[in-house]
């Protein structure tokens, strides 16, 4: 047992030492990945030190926003991971920026968006739409910085507070239905309808303004429909085996897989026949077929309607241009375009760059959790009853209703308690189209940099691409 023991104890002291040595390193390795990706930007913030004498200084957060991804964003349009995460023209997650904090909160949450801002060029009075559960940290820091933003509340949050008093299915088609009535006289009389089931359920649900969870009463402005926030927990289930390692392997984790994802994306690419992208392709080739059915008159002047094209069709005068009505950022140049930007490798630690700062970081103070290490978080209801009814009713996947309707499916998919989605969006005409299952959270051992359960945040509103952000906690 002694022997267990000595083993034990030898193991802690090597672990310790190398947790300790790749903070006195992280500066060098900011020097060479800012070497090897021009425009990188990464911020490093340390805790106040009472003497200002003292030759060490304890390490707090550490943003990093890699300057391929951000020009290719910008020219197409226990510790907690931060990252942001867009949604490219193919509908597909485009990484943007990451980071490693202290704790969840307004704080950090403030220093995560200011920085974010800064690098996107994102101004006080900025004009974006925000996608959250309302979680009070976020939202408190999203007021402060951006007090002119629309609010959306997630719909699915939205349920998980109802479910705690109805718990019926019923209530969860009302909402759904009333969420996605694209008319105010149709949210209106679903509304209506609702009262008549429930009305003590539809006062309720009155008290939330609709311009923050209807379709009907959205200000349009971000000219995206979209009513959920779990897009961003693909990114997660990515980098989950990168929690576990220590500040630097987590930070290198998620820069190579970042450089391994544009092989891949550029890999369908060229499989990809155009204009537009094969997402894109596939909405717009349901909506003719949907649109098919319509019989409709052209009045010779704009169209608004994609039905009206059968009836040009028949005009040899008139000119059959399909691909005007889809907007540039999901064509497939577009698509192109974003991921011209590489990210780089780096060279190994012993040819690193040396930083001439004064100081020597230290590691954060350690909370030892009490108990065994946890890897999976805590799951809400609503996710044990959607795992629940995918077992008894098959492996089934996020689809767009039509018209582009988001409708709850039983798709087992992990939506995260606590979590935020900011997507920005552009002026798109085509509708969103919700991702597939994704894989539940990994948490992380005491010695490592100690991740948690996450939530996201979606932005909506920057010109030519729609793009989302995630906090993972």
């Amino acid at each position: 047992m002694d022997k267990v023991f000595r083993a034990k104890d030898k193991a802690r002291k090597h672990i310790t030492r190398d947790y300790t040595k790749q903070y006195e390193l992280l500066r060098d390795y900011v020097l060479e990945l800012q070497a090897t990706n021009p425009d990188t930007i990464v911020k490093i913030d340390v805790c106040s030190e009472p003497n200002p004498d003292s030759p060490t200084r304890q390490f707090r957060r550490i943003y990093v926003c890699l300057g391929p991804l951000k020009n290719g964003f910008k020219d197409h349009s226990p510790r907690q991971v931060l990252s942001a995460v867009g949604l490219d023209s193919n509908n597909g997650i485009y990484p943007l920026a990451y980071g490693i904090v202290e704790s969840e909160n307004t704080e950090s949450w403030k220093w995560f968006l200011d920085n974010l801002g800064d690098d996107l060029d994102l101004g006080r009075n900025s004009i974006f739409t925000f996608i959250s559960d309302r979680k009070k940290g976020l939202h408190t820091a999203v007021e402060q910085l951006f007090p002119d933003v629309e609010h959306r509340y997630c719909i699915r949050h939205v349920h998980d507070n109802m479910r705690k008093r109805w718990r019926q299915t019923e209530y969860r088609d009302y909402l759904w239905r009333c969420a996605s009535a694209t008319t105010i006289l149709e949210f209106e009389h679903l509304m209506k309808e609702f009262s008549q089931y429930d009305k003590e359920a539809c006062e309720w649900l009155k008290q939330i303004p609709p311009k923050h969870w209807a379709r009907s009463h959205f200000s349009g402005r971000a000219v995206s429909d979209v009513l959920i926030s779990n897009m961003c927990e693909v990114f997660n289930g990515k980098i989950e085996k990168g929690r576990d390692k220590l500040v630097i392997g987590c930070l290198e984790y998620i820069r190579e897989y970042l450089m391994k994802r544009i092989c891949n994306v550029m890999k369908e690419m060229k499989k990809a026949k155009g204009p537009l992208t094969p997402t894109a392709t596939d909405i717009l080739g349901a909506r003719k077929t949907v649109a098919s059915q319509y019989i409709a008159r052209w009045n010779g002047g704009d169209k608004h309607v994609t039905a009206t094209m059968n009836e040009m069709s028949k005009d040899p005068e008139a000119k059959l241009d399909i691909y005007k009505f889809v907007h540039k950022v999901y064509f497939l140049e577009t698509w192109k375009k974003a991921y011209s930007f590489k990210v780089e490798p780096i060279k190994g630690r012993s040819m690193w760059p040396k930083s001439e700062c004064p100081t020597k970081l230290i590691p954060p103070p350690h909370r030892t959790q009490v108990g065994r290490p946890k890897k999976k978080r805590r799951q809400s209801k609503g996710e044990r009853l959607s795992k629940k009814q995918k077992v008894s009713q098959g492996d089934g996947v996020n689809a767009t209703q039509e018209g582009g309707s988001q409708k709850p499916t039983n798709d087992g998919v992990q939506n995260y308690q606590g979590s935020i989605s900011v997507l920005l969006v552009a002026n798109a005409r085509t509708r969103d189209t919700t991702l597939g299952p994704v894989k539940g959270k990994v948490g992380i051992s005491p010695r490592m940099c100690h991740a948690c359960m996450g939530f996201s945040v979606i932005l909506v509103g920057y010109e030519n691409l729609v793009v989302m952000f995630t906090i993972f906690c």
